[in-house]
């Protein structure tokens, strides 16, 4: 089945880009934030990362134009009605999703295709709220998502074909790689991602390394291009810390356990880059 109208949920960092990517391929959009304020916000982020890729020469300033005509905004999940295809990008909070997953279920079309952008949550958990779990899918994006290639594409055990062929094709409409996993928590990414990422934030709470050490050892020693803690306030602290209780309240095994370093952090409001201070200072 092909797209025309896309509505996206939430237009934090992981909203916009993919509201920014949806425009970019030619997708008339519609996001939905809660507030008149937070929608002025989530424009402003997308308006900046499509003036930033006109600066560069990635973008010309006609298709940056063009690409804002198809976007739109809204704070009412009733906009979102004929849309085709909605993709959920809200906090990673299991009950707000299913709350979200109820009121899109309740206001969208039949044939629309849910999707949720969650990072650890089973997607069947949200689609059994719904009256229509054969239509809902998970399509997990990684940030910056107008640069990064993977998404995630996560089906359950009630998701029907047509709705994953769907998927994938969305995905790679918008130059997206692909890759099918299984509906567990974490997916495949997260599910080998967080453990490494906690057992950095360990060796910083028992004393082994400087942060600055540590990152630079997994950049200069194994190739990544940021360490792990300068990672981890890129992705969010508070992000981190609830994927991290997800994978253990799951799987209860301690390498998904968060470090109370990074539990009293999140709970202070160190939340990393967005925050403006996180293991490192961006004031």
């Amino acid at each position: 089945m092909a797209f025309e109208n896309v509505g996206i949920v939430g237009c934090g960092l992981m909203g916009a880009g993919i509201a920014e990517a949806a425009i970019r391929s030619g997708y008339a959009t519609t996001v939905r934030e809660i507030s008149p304020e937070l929608v002025a916000k989530g424009r402003a982020r997308v308006e900046k990362s499509l003036q930033t890729a006109v600066e560069r020469g990635k973008l010309a300033a006609a298709d940056r134009d063009a690409a804002l005509s198809r976007l739109s905004f809204t704070t009412g999940v009733e906009a979102l009605a004929d849309c085709d295809l909605v993709v959920e990008a809200a906090t990673e909070d299991p009950e707000l999703k299913k709350e979200l997953f109820v009121a899109l279920d309740r206001s969208c079309k039949r044939a629309a295709i849910l999707a949720s952008n969650t990072s650890s949550i089973p997607i069947i958990e949200l689609a059994a709220v719904t009256a229509r779990p054969e239509r809902v899918i998970g399509l997990h994006f990684f940030n910056p998502v107008p640069v990064m290639k993977l998404v995630e594409v996560i089906r359950t055990i009630r998701t029907c074909d047509e709705v994953v062929a769907a998927a994938r094709g969305f995905g790679e409409s918008l130059g997206k790689r692909p890759i099918m996993a299984k509906d567990r928590a974490g997916f495949i990414v997260n599910v080998l991602l967080v453990p490494f990422l906690l057992d950095a934030v360990r060796l910083l709470e028992q004393g082994v390394a400087t942060r600055e050490d540590i990152d630079t050892g997994m950049e200069l020693g194994c190739g990544h291009p940021m360490g792990p803690l300068e990672l981890l306030d890129f992705i969010g602290i508070d992000t981190t810390c609830s994927i991290a209780e997800i994978l253990f309240e799951e799987f209860k095994e301690p390498r998904y356990a968060p470090p109370t370093l990074l539990k009293q952090m999140s709970i202070a409001g160190l939340h990393g880059k967005k925050s403006g201070r996180g293991f490192y200072d961006y004031a």
